[in-house]
């Protein structure tokens, strides 16, 4: 039976709209879960809403909404954002959920049984921003070191957590347990702070001040201090007590969080769970902060980015490759447009969708989309083989220790020996001199990037999910597990392998520009009527005449930034200038099927008469030629 992983994100909280931190946080849990899935290990993944507290009263105030409203609205805006950046969780828990709030007093009557629970009196420097006190030496000039601001002085009676009884045994945990907090970074940070005596946590809030919260069972005139409340969303998610997803994944507990939440993690969370009864969690795995232009990502500094504006911009895998890449997990990293298309054009459109595109192109053009049968292997084919499947072991090591960014560039190296493997046996050499070593170069380059596809998964699953489609394999996305790709030729297409566009067009200079229009304008415009084109009559679509053509030939026109010179067959040989030099490769195109508008009257683009037009989609990733599903005759009609 397979290993069990749980998986875990924060458990965000809604006095904000989701912006590029929660994403990147979901998407390294998404893509952990996934990499764990096709290991395969089988896996529980939680995400979900920190709904109570002082924050959430004040936001719902200025919204003008209760609590509740509030609270359904923004929680809805999380739950539909993760879909969308194709987030496959198992559970999403809000704290307002029926059975979380029974969780939560459970745990409170335990602790409180067991003695560590008590009322007493208390003055201290309370920021209402992190909803929670501060001693003097965690101030930074006097004020909080999140926030900016000078805390408050409170005096109240509540009731307090005996956390400083557990202060010794949690040293001596993360001490036999080194890999208890990682990177090591801030386990240190946790072993540096217990250094002093760990005081006691305030848990409750007078309902005097604040009601929108969960009563404490034992008295009814005060609520649940927010984070007491929240972190036990996850053992209440797995139905604790009895449940029998708490028995199989809470042993194999993953939290995930970033840096900001690394002591209520890292310290109340193990604590309130030793007085509990129940064992701690395996892993806390902190990530750092996202900073535009030198400074942390703020609401309240307005340098908030939405991850939606992005993906409507550059697509969904490369916005999710963009942040599993750029962020070495545990440290900060620095957002920008400029290196999101940096790293487009350059990893995705150059490297991995040139090196598919190229491949795929190949086994059209040489063996009409049927995998050969290889030949006898030599040197280079075995250095190749052998690069692959030893990256799957590195691949595993890396993503295990969660060093993400390292896992894609392992990947990338071997679309590095990929690409310079082909240039080197130069498979249009060998189409017509030695079609046996073709073969078994091109089952090589095949295999190679079966495996690439099945490693891409857990990053950018839909184009991963697309490269395994084109090759035509039988398993995809989850179900092409890691034991599968050690396999080399275990598995042969069950289908022709597919010709088709780009995966990732490079993108225009001015996407940055359009996209900062449109968010400029805000919502203006959203409900305009956009007139469509005008009706024309069925006689008059008949008057075109549509042809299947095969590109022969394929060449530049000196001069032009955009467009090439085509030779296409449709029964004859028609010379046609197309705009296609931003989306496709002169030589990717050369065996492809086209659909040809032939009845339009011939015009001259930079000096070359052009007999015909293609036809193609555009949408936000680019140029998309209409190509048949099955090879036809050229000249064949489109009816």
């Amino acid at each position: 039976m397979a290993e069990q992983y749980y998986i875990t994100t924060p458990i965000y909280y809604v006095n904000a709209e989701p912006h590029i931190g929660h994403a990147y946080s979901t998407i390294v849990a998404d893509t952990l879960n996934r990499f764990y899935t096709i290991s395969p290990t089988e896996t529980f993944f939680l995400t979900g809403t920190d709904e109570h507290g002082d924050k959430i009263v004040e936001a719902a105030q200025k919204s003008g909404q209760s609590p509740k409203e509030y609270v359904d609205r923004i929680s809805g805006m999380f739950r539909d954002l993760w879909p969308k950046l194709n987030i496959s969780y198992h559970r999403f828990i809000r704290t307002t959920d029926k059975h979380h709030q029974e969780t939560v007093r459970l745990i409170l009557s335990r602790v409180k049984e067991k003695g560590d629970i008590y009322f007493s009196e208390y003055e201290g420097r309370y920021c209402v921003g992190c909803e929670r006190f501060y001693t003097d030496r965690e101030l930074v000039d006097g004020k909080c070191p999140d926030h900016q601001t000078e805390p408050q002085v409170i005096r109240e009676a509540n009731y307090f957590f005996r956390m400083s009884r557990y202060q010794q045994w949690l040293i001596d945990h993360i001490n036999d347990h080194p890999d208890f907090i990682r990177p090591e970074r801030y386990r240190n940070e946790v072993l540096s702070f217990l250094t002093e005596p760990l005081e006691d946590l305030c848990i409750s809030r007078p309902k005097s001040r604040l009601t929108w919260g969960i009563t404490l069972p034992f008295d009814e005139n005060f609520v649940t201090y927010v984070w007491f409340d929240a972190l036990i969303n996850y053992v209440s998610a797995l139905g604790y007590p009895d449940g029998d997803l708490f028995r199989k994944f809470w042993p194999h507990a993953q939290h995930l969080v970033a840096k900001d939440i690394l002591k209520p993690h890292g310290i109340y969370w193990p604590c309130m769970l030793k007085s509990a009864g129940i064992d701690p969690y395996q892993h806390l795995n902190v990530h750092g902060y996202w900073n535009i232009s030198d400074g942390k990502m703020s609401k309240s500094l307005g340098n908030v980015v939405r991850p939606l504006d992005l993906v409507d911009v550059y697509g969904l895998d490369p916005f999710r490759y963009f942040l599993l890449r750029e962020m070495v997990f545990g440290l900060d990293s620095a957002f920008s447009e400029e290196a999101l298309v940096s790293r487009l054009n350059s990893d995705l459109a150059n490297d991995l969708g040139n090196l598919v595109s190229r491949s795929l192109t190949m086994v059209h053009r040489f063996f009409k989309g049927e995998l050969p049968e290889p030949g006898v292997s030599d040197e280079a084919d075995e250095e190749l083989k052998k690069s692959a499947l030893e990256l799957i072991d590195l691949y595993e090591r890396e993503m295990k220790t969660l060093a993400i960014h390292k896992a894609l560039m392992a990947i990338w190296e071997v679309i590095g020996r990929l690409n310079k493997y082909i240039d080197s046996m130069a498979p249009w050499v060998l189409a017509k001199s030695d079609r046996e070593r073709l073969g078994t170069v091109i089952f090589h380059i095949f295999e190679t990037l079966r495996i690439i596809g099945g490693l891409l998964w857990p990053f950018m699953p839909g184009s991963a999910e697309k490269i395994q489609e084109q090759l035509g394999l039988s398993k995809t996305g989850k179900d092409l597990t890691l034991p599968e790709l050690r396999r080399w030729g275990g598995e042969r297409p069950v289908r022709n392998i597919i010709r088709a566009p780009a995966l990732f067009p490079r993108v225009e200079k001015d996407k940055k520009e359009k996209r900062e229009k449109k968010t400029d304008r805000g919502d203006k415009g959203k409900d305009e009527q956009i007139p469509g084109p005008p009706l024309i009559s069925f006689e008059d679509f008949q008057k075109l005449d549509l042809r299947i053509g095969t590109i022969r030939e394929a060449g530049a026109i000196p001069g032009s930034r955009k467009l090439i010179r085509l030779k296409v067959d449709i029964g004859e040989e028609r010379t046609v200038v197309a705009g296609l030099k931003d989306h496709y490769k002169e030589d990717d195109l050369i065996g492809t099927q086209v659909v040809l508008v032939v009845n339009l009257a011939p015009v001259k683009l930079m000096g070359v008469e052009s007999r015909g037009m293609l036809l193609a989609a555009g949408d936000k990733a680019g140029l998309h030629l209409v190509v048949p599903d099955t090879p036809a005759l050229p000249g064949a009609r489109v009816k």
